[in-house]
């Protein structure tokens, strides 16, 4: 069975950081891309960070700089860094492994940005 187990989500105040990590069971980690996303109230699951199973990293522009992803393929674990919080940074984020046929999703984490 595979599971994805994040944690590290809360409550932090603007201008914060947090670390977020996701545990992954049941899969060969290291043969899997891995992402986080991120979903708030009313809008669509959105894009984070990805880094693929050669250890190349992706992230949209606009959090390019403040959020970092990284990945240790012998504790199959995958953490995001996220630095100088802002209240739009509030939201669940998930964890997601993905190769050519599969694809797993977390149950997320909260992350609540706010004074």
């Amino acid at each position: 069975q595979v599971q994805l187990v994040e944690s590290g989500g809360g409550l932090v105040q603007p201008g914060g950081s947090l670390r977020l990590s996701c545990v992954v069971s049941g899969i060969i980690f290291p043969r899997f891309n891995m992402g986080w996303y991120r979903q708030s109230p009313g809008n669509q699951r959105e894009l984070v960070a990805t880094v693929s199973r050669t250890n190349i990293t992706d992230y949209p522009p606009s959090l390019k700089g403040r959020f970092a992803i990284s990945r240790d393929n012998g504790k199959n674990t995958v953490y995001l860094q996220m630095n100088s919080l802002e209240p739009e940074d509030t939201a669940v984020y998930y964890c997601r492994s993905w190769s050519f046929d599969e694809n797993y999703w977390g149950r997320g984490t909260q992350v609540t940005v706010s004074s």
